[in-house]
């Protein structure tokens, strides 16, 4: 099979997202598919939308030789008009790969709107979609308003291949001292940390250590405003700012740490979480989005009202003074994961899925 597959800047950019499209194409590659990475430059969204009008992209796409084109939903600004014009042109279905809406993030409404008229028009140009989870269908359904050919995929967690026993999770769960918390995500308003370390400040200092993993550089206004919240509450000697960690490093992280707090206003699924319970990691994670269909509340981890501090602090403390309730909440994680399809098993699905569409 020859596939296309859209992006913006480089497949080994380091988010949830793009590991998924990442896990596809060498899936792809593995069973004897060809993967043409059409990569457009990332750029502000109206720039973006201008990319409609690109002759050059147009031409580009026209001419590709595959059986599918794959779109991830992220380029939504760019295509919606292209797409339309490959209709009838192109001899290839579209197929969008979507791991959230644009439209589904914190933001004031009335810019939500503006998105999500962009990306209804996207969401209709294409021939069939390749969803995280459920909850991305159901929000993708919601506002395209019509049903097309489509599987749901989960991400897996199972890259970074745990190794650590139930004996090992539970001494780590019960070893003294603060409780060890990770964060994994860039930096980045949507992430959350800011929420995070408004919850820390309520906790007692003695109770815990926070681990920050993922680029600084994403959002510089919003790293120096992390950087400043930590200096104003205090907390520098309790933070690690680790910066993105290769893959070594991060099972590393994963084995010293004790609990995943991630309070996302919205994820579209949440590898890193899955990622965590490999290691017997409990998450923390927001209420808002896919969260839910990994976490259940009490029993492998917590689900917490958006940008409630008070809530977030309450969970923390209560792993940090309970170190039975943390030891059981960190093996059901890892049962959690268990049960989870792995890497291998989802993209066999979306490949099996490409191949009845092509």
């Amino acid at each position: 099979m020859r596939a296309g597959l859209v992006i913006y800047g480089s497949l080994d950019t380091l988010s949830g997202g793009y590991l998924y499209d990442r896990m596809l194409v060498r899936y792809l590659q593995a069973y004897g598919g060809q993967v043409e990475i059409v990569s457009l430059p990332w750029r502000h969204y109206l720039a973006h939308l201008g990319d409609n009008f690109s002759a050059a992209l147009y031409r580009r796409l026209r001419n590709l030789q595959v059986d599918v084109l794959l779109e991830d939903e992220l380029n939504h600004p760019s295509l919606s008009r292209i797409n339309r014009l490959l209709k009838g042109v192109a001899n290839y279905p579209i197929i969008s790969i979507v791991h959230h809406l644009r439209c589904s993030e914190a933001r004031p409404a009335w810019l939500n709107r503006l998105y999500a008229s962009v990306e209804r028009r996207y969401l209709t140009s294409v021939d069939a979609f390749i969803f995280n989870s459920q909850t991305t269908r159901k929000s993708v359904l919601e506002l395209a308003g019509e049903s097309k050919p489509a599987v749901v995929a989960y991400p897996a967690g199972d890259r970074l291949c745990p190794v650590l026993s139930d004996e090992e999770i539970i001494a780590r769960a019960l070893e003294p001292g603060p409780l060890r918390i990770f964060f994994l995500g860039n930096l980045i308003p949507r992430k959350g940390l800011h929420i995070l370390l408004q919850a820390l400040a309520l906790v007692p200092s003695e109770t815990w250590r926070l681990a920050v993993a993922g680029s600084l550089e994403m959002d510089q206004a919003y790293t120096a405003a992390i950087l400043r919240q930590v200096r104003f509450a205090d907390l520098d000697h309790q933070i690690q700012f680790l910066g993105p960690l290769r893959e070594a490093d991060l099972v590393n992280q994963f084995v010293l740490s004790q609990v995943m707090a991630l309070p996302s206003s919205y994820e579209g699924f949440g590898i890193a979480y899955l990622e965590g319970m490999g290691f017997g990691l409990p998450a923390i994670a927001s209420t808002q989005g896919a969260a839910h269909e990994i976490i259940t509340p009490g029993e492998n981890g917590y689900l917490v009202a958006p940008h409630d501090p008070q809530e977030l602090a309450a969970c923390l403390l209560q792993l940090a003074e309970d170190r039975e309730l943390l030891t059981r909440l960190s093996l059901n994680a890892r049962q959690r994961f268990v049960a989870h399809p792995t890497w291998e098993q989802t993209m066999g699905r979306i490949r099996n899925f490409l191949l009845e569409i092509a």
